[in-house]
């Protein structure tokens, strides 16, 4: 496994990052053990969740799940550098209050996150989170309140570092400007929906996610299984559409089919496996720390792990762009 400074920090960490929102859910607690097993065996040590991930009625199983595994001991807590976040309503699947729930369980008010923090510890059977992240951005609480909620958490133990995910390029600018003013440590991470497909983070959110030192740590790289030879699996199962609704949605795009079959075409000429070059074009992205992977299984686990050394030509590189190309920098790409 190869490791790289997350952001500005002096904490080392993995180039693929273990994502586990399956687990728990689609992937049962055993199977989801192994998968972590296998991960840690293989040097992943940055394992990212979330406190909502989980199933209907068991929002937090998730957690759960990863902290049955770390109960087990042999060192695996001091191994993982564990991420989890906060924002998402944790009562009544986040339905509009009403006598049955309450206000304040949930976005990003200093009560809120004080409540979230000491319950993902719970679940997570653990002492302190390494990454405490911001699920979203809460445009109803200054940032001033956020930064003195996560200066108690740091001065208590529970969490050592903070960092954003689906902020736009304004927000963790205005975030760590804010933060600076006041001597704080500020976002040190930002995780964002980043792949071939998808390449608008590259207009501002990237750019200023290396202005001010935070490492991006893309979600989706195979854009939901359309980057995963989606066709190829098409075919395989007789013309039945790939599992997950976004990527059914998009091969129906004519546009969009196209673009995937020239992808796997250009990819079958060289031999490679489309999954795998989609993790390893991120790879080669300036202010990329790594891409999370969401295996079901420990097959998928080991196909993510093939892509850390699996080297993209210039040619091959100058192919994709043709394929999928990105916006430009702003104001470029809107602007003379």
């Amino acid at each position: 496994m190869k490791f790289t400074q997350l952001g500005r920090t002096g904490v080392k960490v993995s180039r693929l990052v273990l994502g586990t929102m399956n687990f728990g859910g689609e992937t049962g607690e055993a199977d989801s053990h192994r998968i972590m097993d296998a991960a840690l065996d293989a040097g992943i040590n940055f394992f990212d969740t979330a406190n909502i991930y989980g199933i209907e009625g068991d929002k937090g199983l998730t957690e759960k799940v990863i902290g049955s595994w770390l109960a087990q001991g042999g060192g695996r807590r001091d191994k993982v550098v564990l991420a989890t976040k906060v924002y998402g309503n944790m009562t009544n699947d986040g339905k509009p209050w009403n006598e049955q729930s309450w206000p304040n369980h949930d976005r990003l008010s200093a009560l809120n996150i004080r409540r979230a923090v000491d319950a993902s510890l719970k679940r997570l059977g653990t002492d302190h989170i390494d990454l405490y992240q911001f699920h979203h951005v809460d445009r109803a609480t200054p940032f001033e309140e956020i930064w003195q909620a996560i200066d108690v958490l740091i001065r208590q133990g529970k969490i050592l570092y903070a960092g954003s995910s689906n902020f736009a390029g304004y927000q963790i600018a205005r975030a760590n400007e804010i933060a600076a003013r006041t001597g704080r440590v500020g976002l040190v991470s930002e995780q964002c929906l980043y792949n071939l497909a998808e390449r608008r983070a590259e207009m501002d959110v990237i750019p200023a996610a290396e202005e001010y030192g935070l490492g991006v740590v893309p979600w989706s790289p195979l854009h939901q299984g359309l980057l995963g030879g989606a066709l190829r699996k098409e075919r395989e199962n007789s013309g039945s559409r790939t599992k997950g609704g976004r990527s059914a949605a998009g091969l129906a795009d004519p546009a969009v089919r196209a673009r995937v079959q020239a992808y796997e075409d250009l990819l079958e000429k060289h031999g490679l496996e489309p999954g795998e070059v989609a993790l390893a074009w991120l790879l080669t992205r300036p202010g990329i720390t790594g891409p999370i992977v969401g295996p079901r299984t420990e097959e998928h686990l080991a196909s993510a792990l093939r892509a850390v050394d699996l080297e993209l030509s210039e040619e091959l590189l100058a192919s994709l762009d043709e394929i999928f190309p990105g916006p430009g920098p702003a104001p470029e790409a809107f602007a003379w």
